[in-house]
């Protein structure tokens, strides 16, 4: 689409509320740096940072404790995360389908002044940080929740899967798969209700430089799928099984599989229960 926003009838402009892209933030807070972490993350950065930016239409946070981290999978070297204990926080936000590039350059001058007026938390680390373009999305029910709804519709529970396509896979291959092949025989009657799937996008070169830069692979898929009840439910028959069904398939495997819920804003609910 073009992005024109010519302002019709009412003040309603001709942009579509679609998802273009997507900012996945990975986070772990310093031990006993956990409460005031939380605190100024979504009392202060979670709209400083984002949601007063135009064109971010959504934002939601969650938080993966002790037990849902038990649950990752692969660990250790070519993980994309290989520390399981690690990456507690997790911030995901939805951007305008047409105006990616405005947001972005907003969204890096903000953060850049943010930093410069001491508005930034340093005891935390972050352990991935992406831009991903909305490729696709799988419900389980015709009239289930759509896309753009996934963030405010508030589920219960949500599970990040980064899967690595094989050689000579394309990003294409494995999203056709998992949507005609694999979610369908696995999330009927299951509570996982719906599934966005996403391909990387390159970081702006001045973006801040507390965010790690990684090799963008253009044929990685990001699967965010959004469940009905907490994910450990989920766990062993629609996820744990993913990624031995992708290398049986030939397409490629999961780098990295992650349960998480939806935190409860204002208040430290959670906090005490992120490391074992």
């Amino acid at each position: 689409m073009t992005g024109n926003s010519t302002p019709a009838q009412g003040g309603v402009t001709d942009d579509p509320i679609k998802i273009g892209t997507m900012l996945y933030t990975l986070v772990e807070p310093h031990r006993g740096h956990e409460v005031d972490y939380n605190r100024w993350y979504e009392r202060d950065h979670f709209y400083a940072g984002c949601q007063i930016g135009a064109f971010n239409f959504s934002g939601a946070r969650f938080v993966a404790t002790a037990p849902l981290k038990e649950l990752r999978y692969p660990e250790g070297e070519g993980a994309l995360v290989s520390d399981p204990a690690t990456g507690s926080y997790l911030g995901v936000y939805y951007v305008l389908d047409g105006h990616h590039d405005e947001w972005n350059r907003w969204a890096v001058d903000q953060v850049n002044v943010l930093h410069a007026a001491g508005r930034m938390f340093e005891h935390r680390d972050h352990i991935h940080t992406g831009l991903y373009r909305f490729e696709w999305e799988h419900r389980r029910d015709a009239d289930g929740v759509p896309a753009e709804l996934t963030l405010d519709h508030r589920f219960a529970g949500m599970a990040s899967i980064f899967i690595e396509p094989g050689d000579g896979v394309t990003g294409a291959q494995v999203g056709t798969w998992l949507r005609e092949e694999y979610l369908p025989s696995v999330i009927p009657g299951s509570p996982v209700a719906t599934v966005l799937g996403f391909s990387p996008l390159p970081l702006l070169a001045d973006a801040p430089g507390d965010v790690p830069r990684g090799e963008t692979l253009d044929e990685r898929v990001l699967a965010l799928c959004f469940v009905d009840e907490a994910p450990d439910g989920a766990w062993g028959d629609v996820f744990a099984p993913l990624g031995a069904a992708l290398a049986d398939a030939g397409l490629g495997s999961v780098i990295w599989a992650s349960a998480f819920i939806g935190t409860i804003p204002g208040t430290d609910t959670y906090t005490d229960q992120l490391w074992s």
